[in-house]
């Protein structure tokens, strides 16, 4: 099975690069990275130039124009870029663990998309991490346990490990809470359905989207909790402004039993 990470990213080359190293610390290092990148200036394209000469797998950079917050459009050029059987949806401010790509590769069943979780890291902490280059990708459970004393992230269970069992399908339709700072699929689901729908503007639930129109198509939802958790570096929140309107064609979406985007990955030529 190849496979291959999708990051997203903008205008944040410290958390990329933190994220990166994270990657390159993986268990394994049969995959691909792709960076979407939605409109960032030189720097987060230089960084990847540097990195990518020592990166032990294949590492892209895949840009489109500033126009204001299009992720979805983002991975979708990323998607079309890469041929990997199988695709993992990250963010440039998600560091992962050592296990995260094989313990995903473990889960991936046909039939199943799935889902992890994230821990947050406070404002000050995400600041010493990046200022200091704390390696957290290779974290001991007790280094986790002191940070969560100190209040400098959310919460701890995310870390127990559990193998793959029945108890990861009992919630075989479920979309509320899964986003793609760690969400995993099959290509061919993901071209069955036009991958994201940017019809959706600004900030906002077009991750719901996805996996509600999955769900349409017939795929089912497979959690990677207890197994796959992304350590999440601290942002401010983003604008949301167009919110209500995403909303309301998520809403569209939830009483209708459309499976194809709007616009997507097919359309990738004609914008």
């Amino acid at each position: 099975m190849r496979l291959a990470v999708i990051l997203t990213t903008y205008n944040r080359a410290d958390a990329l690069a933190a994220v990166l190293e994270g990657y390159f610390a993986q268990d394994a290092h049969d995959f691909e990275v792709v960076v979407a990148d939605d409109g960032s200036t030189a720097e987060t394209r230089e960084l990847i130039e540097e990195r990518a000469r020592r990166a032990p797998f294949p590492l892209r950079h895949v840009w489109q124009e500033d126009r204001g917050f299009r992720a979805g459009a983002a991975r979708n050029r990323a998607l079309a870029a890469t041929t990997a059987d199988y695709v993992i949806f990250s963010d440039g401010d998600c560091v992962p663990p050592a296990a995260f790509v094989a313990r995903h590769r473990g889960l991936a069943e046909p039939g199943y998309f799935v889902a992890g979780n994230r821990i947050l890291l406070s404002e000050a902490f995400t600041a010493a991490v990046l200022r200091e280059r704390v390696p957290i990708h290779r974290w001991r459970h007790g280094q986790w346990l002191s940070a969560w004393f100190k209040r400098d992230v959310n919460r701890l269970l995310p870390l127990l490990a559990l193998p793959d069992g029945a108890f990861r399908k009992r919630s075989p339709l479920k979309w509320e809470g899964i986003k793609t700072c760690n969400l995993a699929a099959w290509r061919a689901d993901l071209e069955r359905v036009n991958g994201f729908d940017e019809s959706y503007s600004g900030w906002g639930l077009e991750d719901s989207d996805l996996v509600i129109r999955l769900a349409h198509a017939g795929l089912r939802h497979k959690s990677a909790r207890f197994a796959a958790p992304v350590f999440h570096l601290w942002h401010r929140e983003w604008d949301r402004g167009r919110l209500a309107e995403n909303q309301r064609r998520l809403d569209e979406i939830l009483a209708s039993h459309r499976i194809e985007a709007l616009a997507g990955l097919r359309q990738i030529s004609d914008r």
